[in-house]
């Protein structure tokens, strides 16, 4: 089972630690870790979606223009932009890059926030079978030789047809993210790749285990698995344990001004309770799968960490490749300089890694 790194183009330069200066679309910031994330050997960058952030699909065309290999997972959340519109969207820039685009699912918990983008389903269900409904139009614009007609609860087309098709024949690969049940039967009737947040090898088994089984029930091959987890590293296991209190230290002197926190109303989405479940079990879980960034924040993002010395985090890897994870969605703290330290010792570690004990299990290494 091969594997990708995904990284993290942020709009500026920011972070639970870092307080943004300058403009909230910077263009400079983008570019210089785009190609930071090429030049580190990133397969693969997300590029995030909220209410009220730049448009994503936006930024990953500059990204896409001001790089040659670096591919794009582009968050997008289904309701807010007609699914033949998207489809077509995204055939073009698949097409424009030469096949380097994926589209990321984000469904969205917060009904607060999504009602600042004019969302008027407050039901969880219902805004998963509209997303369903979506994905169905989606794929029917990317693979329909003929018009088709849909007729759905929540979409409805007549003679839909999209002349631009994705680059390649296998098509647009698909993320999806959630981990509510009805998240995942639509992950099993949809994903491509499952993405998971930063847990604990228990609950990595739990939940591939429900996205395998939906996915069964739609005559679907098992999707791939992404876990999206913080690396804090050091020379030392040490040093690296003395960093990440740096980190929390900071992140919670800095909340005010970063506005990293818990979200005022309660709000928690089913992937955050599972992180803070998580964090009320201890601060450090497994081998090195530290909690307290999430505790801090309400896990309103990927905000678990592993911390340790660039073998010692490549070696959970290698544990969770061998429990069906095939992507590592990676970040830091600070964006840029954390970037480069990945591609310099723990990309290429891990990939090393796994080819070895794929090789000792007599598998042929991808």
């Amino acid at each position: 089972m091969s594997i990708e790194f995904i990284g993290f183009i942020s709009n500026n330069n920011s972070s639970e630690t870092v307080v943004r200066e300058g403009p909230v679309l910077n263009p400079t910031h983008i570019e210089t870790v785009a190609k930071a994330h090429e030049n580190a050997g990133f397969d693969r960058a997300l590029l995030a979606f909220h209410s009220t952030s730049p448009d994503s699909l936006q930024v990953a065309q500059h990204v896409l223009g001001v790089t040659d290999r670096l591919n794009v997972l582009i968050a997008q959340r289904p309701g807010f932009t007609a699914p033949t519109l998207l489809g077509r969207q995204f055939a073009a820039l698949d097409q424009f890059s030469r096949g380097r685009v994926a589209l990321h699912v984000i469904t969205g918990g917060n009904a607060s926030e999504l009602r600042q983008d004019g969302n008027t389903l407050d039901d969880k269900d219902e805004r998963y079978a509209r997303t369903s409904e979506f994905l169905d139009i989606v794929r029917l614009q990317w693979s329909s030789d003929e018009p088709f007609t849909y007729k759905g609860k929540y979409y409805q087309v007549e003679n839909g047809y999209s002349q631009v098709k994705p680059y390649r024949p296998d098509g647009i690969r698909i993320y999806f993210g959630g981990a509510s049940d009805a998240a995942v039967s639509v992950a099993g009737k949809h994903a491509d790749t499952f993405a998971l947040w930063g847990e604990s090898y228990a609950q990595v088994r739990d939940i591939t285990s429900r996205v395998r089984q939906a996915a069964a029930k739609y005559g679907r091959p098992a999707p791939r698995f992404s876990l999206s987890v913080r690396p804090i590293l050091a020379d030392t296991e040490e040093k690296a344990w003395t960093k990440a209190a740096s980190i929390l230290e900071r992140a919670t002197a800095l909340q005010d001004k970063t506005g990293y926190r818990k979200p005022a109303d309660g709000h928690a989405t089913a992937g955050a309770r599972r992180l803070l479940a998580l964090a009320d079990q201890g601060s450090r879980i497994d081998k090195r799968l530290w909690t307290e960034i999430a505790k801090l924040t309400g896990a309103n993002s990927n905000t678990t960490a592993l911390v340790g010395t660039p073998a010692q985090v490549a070696e959970v890897f290698g544990d969770y490749h061998d429990l069906g994870i095939s992507h590592f969605l990676i970040r830091g703290f600070d964006p840029l300089v954390d970037a480069i330290e990945y591609g310099r010792e723990l990309i290429p570690l891990t990939r090393k890694l796994i080819a070895e004990r794929q090789v000792a299990r007599g598998e042929a290494a991808e």
